[in-house]
């Protein structure tokens, strides 16, 4: 009789429970801005790019283009970002954070950095950063080259 597939220590079965760690715990932290996690991402991105198009941005917070303008939307309803066409290109949209977006942004900020810690409690100082260290090398080893 075969033996079954070890799918507890499965690198792709950790990452993907590692994430669902990730994401409650951000969850919880950030419970009363009702917010998540790629929803911060983008605010934090128009902060440092105002004006960034839709589509680099989608790529900038990696995440899929063809659902990024539904995510912009409920950041629109929430009034914490503005979203235009360009006016060289009516079909590119333009994004920048609102005044109430940006002071979202950093009343969650202390929230988040808990989150960040918490997530990665069970660790050593030393693991954390290598942990950060190897997620960064995963990360950019399969990353789409620029074309």
């Amino acid at each position: 009789m075969a033996k079954s597939f070890d799918f507890q220590h499965a690198p792709g079965h950790l990452i993907r429970r590692a994430h669902q760690v990730a994401v409650a715990i951000f969850m919880e932290e950030t419970g009363g801005f009702d917010v998540t996690p790629v929803q911060f991402a983008i605010l934090n991105a128009l902060i440092d790019d105002p004006g960034e198009d839709q589509v680099t941005l989608a790529a900038k917070v990696a995440f899929d283009a063809a659902t990024f303008g539904s995510v912009i939307g409920r950041l629109e309803a929430k009034g914490w970002v503005r979203r235009e066409a360009d006016a060289r290109d009516r079909r590119r949209k333009l994004l920048w954070v609102t005044h109430e977006g940006e002071q979202a942004a950093v009343q969650m900020k202390r929230a988040v950095a808990k989150a960040q810690t918490r997530i990665v409690g069970p660790l050593q100082a030393a693991e954390r950063a290598q942990l950060v260290a190897l997620l960064d090398k995963l990360v950019a080893g399969h990353a789409q080259p620029d074309t």
